[in-house]
């Protein structure tokens, strides 16, 4: 019997069953307790937070803000100059330089992991980032932080998040194959699900669907509303999961694995495991970087590794490749600009960018040196004009962009 998503609004709770006990913590940075009394309100996570905190620390990672106005990676609290200034912009356009740094972190405990996805932001302005067995969240509007969940006591480390569009339930794939699915505004572990015998390296959301993928090559498929969770499965290679995405419209969803493939799924999960894929396309190397284009829900653009360097645009209907850009370097992660119409890329060495592209003739019209490490992780903010990266070399920051 298969099992076919379709579109139905999801409600802001989903009640489940819940172990009675949960081996792991949930960490308050600020005043949360009698929040669910508390009067809901449009932005639910801005009841979290009752006070400042410029910082968040644990014993498996930590990220503080850094309060230099320039922050130079050797030498910040010694307070040295580097041979390098991590804000110099190059712009190939007129207009003048569309990144200004906002924020910077001091981040540890970020795994320099390329098959790896550990940040998301969500459409409530939350940040998650998972460093080692931590997970951090922050307010993206306020760069406050607002809780962490420490899962050290039952995995080595996460390996991805995910944050579901309609509420604020954030998903958590571990290094030991668990899903665990948490409600950030109650602080409560609402579900764990099994079946993975592998790391989680990517995750994306279908409605009350997860879709969850492993180094092992296999994408499940949980119901979280349903008591036996695994609707459906998948494999995509036998080499590892490290870029899993629904479509805009939610019919076709994307996976790319370290083997160089491409695959495009339908929404028709099956009972047993699927066996061919819509579509198959092609890069020489791992398909880490890849995101659908948020206006033309039949064209995605990918980014390969190390081998392959080349940022391409495809149509998935007519399986054409539209247009394709030599990087020059690992393409680590990318995203679509929906209000300027451009994508941005995360590179590594040997100069580790973040290169702006023009769409659809990919021209490439700005290139920040804002890390001196790769840029292992992107994600754009719910108003399109803001930028959170992560890299590997131990910061972070968020970029406020020009239009």
């Amino acid at each position: 019997m298969s099992v076919k998503i379709l579109s139905h609004p999801v409600p802001s709770k989903i009640f489940l069953e819940i172990p009675a006990s949960e081996p792991v913590t949930f960490t308050n940075t600020t005043d949360l307790h009698g929040r669910s009394k508390r009067k809901k309100q449009k932005h639910p996570h801005q009841m979290l937070i009752t006070e400042a905190k410029r910082h968040d620390t644990s014993e498996a990672g930590s990220i503080t803000i850094c309060e230099k106005p320039r922050c130079l990676w050797k030498g910040c609290k010694e307070e040295s100059r580097d041979e390098c200034e991590p804000q110099s912009i190059s712009s190939h356009a007129k207009g003048g330089q569309p990144l200004e740094l906002e924020v910077r972190f001091h981040v540890t405990g970020l795994r320099d992991d390329y098959y790896l996805n550990l940040l998301d932001w969500s459409q409530e302005n939350l940040i998650a980032l998972a460093l080692e067995s931590t997970v951090h969240i922050w307010d993206g509007e306020r760069n406050q932080n607002v809780s962490s969940i420490d899962l050290s006591s039952s995995c080595k480390y996460i390996g991805s998040v995910a944050w579901m569009r309609e509420n604020t339930y954030l998903a958590l794939g571990t290094s030991d194959g668990e899903v665990q699915l948490w409600d950030i505004e109650t602080q409560t572990n609402v579900r764990r699900m099994f079946g993975h015998m592998s790391v989680i390296g990517a995750m994306s959301w279908n409605g009350y669907i997860l879709s969850s993928g492993s180094r092992l090559g296999y994408i499940h498929h949980h119901d979280i509303r349903a008591a036996q969770h695994h609707i459906g499965k998948a494999q995509q290679s036998k080499q590892s999961v490290c870029s899993l995405q629904w479509s805009p419209d939610n019919k076709l969803l994307a996976c790319g694995s370290s083997d160089g493939l491409l695959n495009i799924w339908s929404n028709d999960l099956g009972g047993t495991v699927q066996g061919t894929p819509l579509l198959t396309l092609f890069h020489s190397s791992a398909v880490k970087a890849m995101k659908w284009c948020p206006w033309q829900p039949a064209v995605i653009a990918t980014g390969g590794g190390m081998n392959d360097r080349l940022l391409r645009i495809w149509n998935v209907s007519s399986t054409r490749n539209l247009e394709t850009a030599d990087t020059k370097s690992q393409v680590c992660s990318l995203l679509w600009l929906p209000n300027t119409k451009e994508i941005i890329t995360g590179q590594s060495h040997p100069q580790n960018m973040m290169n702006v592209w023009k769409y659809p003739v990919l021209s490439n019209s700005a290139g920040l040196h804002g890390h001196k490490g790769r840029v292992l992780h992107v994600a754009l903010s719910p108003e399109g004009n803001r930028i959170f990266t992560a890299a590997a070399d131990k910061t972070a920051s968020v970029w406020k962009y020009h239009m």
